[in-house]
């Protein structure tokens, strides 16, 4: 049967620099039925210059004419924090992992046994950070919105030349958030055929329609950002989806793999082929008579031999006695 795709709730930014939130969150998330929360590990400096002009400026998105320092600043997660957040994870039985931004970042979360490592799209060229998050053995997921054919190719490389195969690619567009009509979802199963790995979605869309559509197309794993209360001040908040939102749309996954059924080709149920036609005895008649016409109709319901058998047992001899509305078995004529 086709995999249901593993949900992730992304908390990025969504913990407004609060414990507290970031900790409810996770309960959230847990009684929401997700399969897992992510952070992202990274202070501002492992990612930029503390610079306020161009080219640091952010130009065209929801955090215009801010830099990337100060952005970076107002979103990032006090490391300080990681150890209590895994511990809660833990308590839960939820899991939590990190996309990893620095090897600094991939130690600490090696010390807290983070199960596997996410790549953010725009890290994909960061082959150094790649090779050693695969040195540790664990799924690697790249997320792939900005990356051309090569930039994937090298990642792969990296993954592999540390003998570390077990790799999903994440189909994303990287505008936060994404119009519908730059998802470009069709494209997702071709990093499947294309690369010979495990793929999904990172939807940064409005709405549960892509990741049902998603599911639709087989993706492997769901991500999406998830923001305990849309009152709660957050760079992500505009793109993130609530608790009710988001119990919703894990809902709406499940119940579209349950419609999809367990295999293309296959019959999902027997239920209602008693309503078919099969062949019945509409004239009685004595062991040893043939079989005519005049004894037989295909019928409801669908107790007897197929109606294509009719030809088949015309002309047979009945081996027993065979009584009006008899449904007619192959044992009933002579071969």
């Amino acid at each position: 049967m086709m995999s249901l795709p593993f949900i992730v709730a992304e908390l990025s930014a969504n913990h407004a620099k609060s414990l507290e939130i970031a900790l409810k969150s996770l309960a959230c998330i847990k009684a929401i039925g997700a399969d897992a929360a992510k952070l992202q590990t990274y202070t501002p400096d492992c990612l930029t210059l503390n610079v306020h002009k161009p080219p640091f400026i952010i130009e065209g998105t929801l955090w215009d004419q801010q830099s990337l320092y100060q952005l970076y600043e107002r979103a990032c997660m006090p490391l300080e924090w990681h150890g209590e957040l895994f511990a809660c994870a833990k308590s839960l039985g939820l899991e939590l992992f990190s996309s990893v931004f620095s090897l600094k970042g991939l130690e600490l979360l090696e010390k807290l046994n983070c199960p596997r490592y996410k790549i953010a799209s725009f890290e994909i060229t960061h082959l150094e950070l790649i090779a050693q998050v695969a040195s540790t053995q664990k799924p690697v997921i790249l997320s792939t919105g900005i990356a051309t054919h090569t930039e994937i190719l090298d990642a792969l490389q990296a993954c592999y030349q540390a003998n570390n195969s077990q790799i999903t690619l994440l189909h994303c567009t990287s505008a936060y958030p994404a119009p519908l009509q730059e998802a470009n979802l069709a494209a997702m199963p071709n990093l499947g055929r294309r690369y010979g790995v495990a793929y999904g979605l990172s939807d940064h869309t409005l709405g549960a329609l892509s990741a049902i559509i998603a599911t639709t197309l087989k993706a492997s794993m769901i991500e999406k950002h998830f923001i305990l209360d849309k009152s709660i001040q957050s760079v992500d908040n505009a793109f993130s989806m609530d608790a009710k939102e988001f119990a919703q749309m894990i809902a709406q996954v499940r119940d579209t793999h349950l419609a999809l059924g367990p295999k293309e080709g296959a019959r999902t149920s027997t239920q209602g082929r008693q309503f078919a036609r099969s062949l019945f005895i509409t004239k009685a008649l004595k062991k040893g008579e043939v079989l005519t016409k005049a004894h037989l109709q295909a019928l409801r319901p669908n107790a007897g031999l197929p109606p294509k058998l009719l030809p088949q047992v015309l002309g047979k001899k009945a081996t027993r006695d065979l009584e009006y509305a008899h449904p007619l078995a192959l044992q009933d004529v002579k071969p």
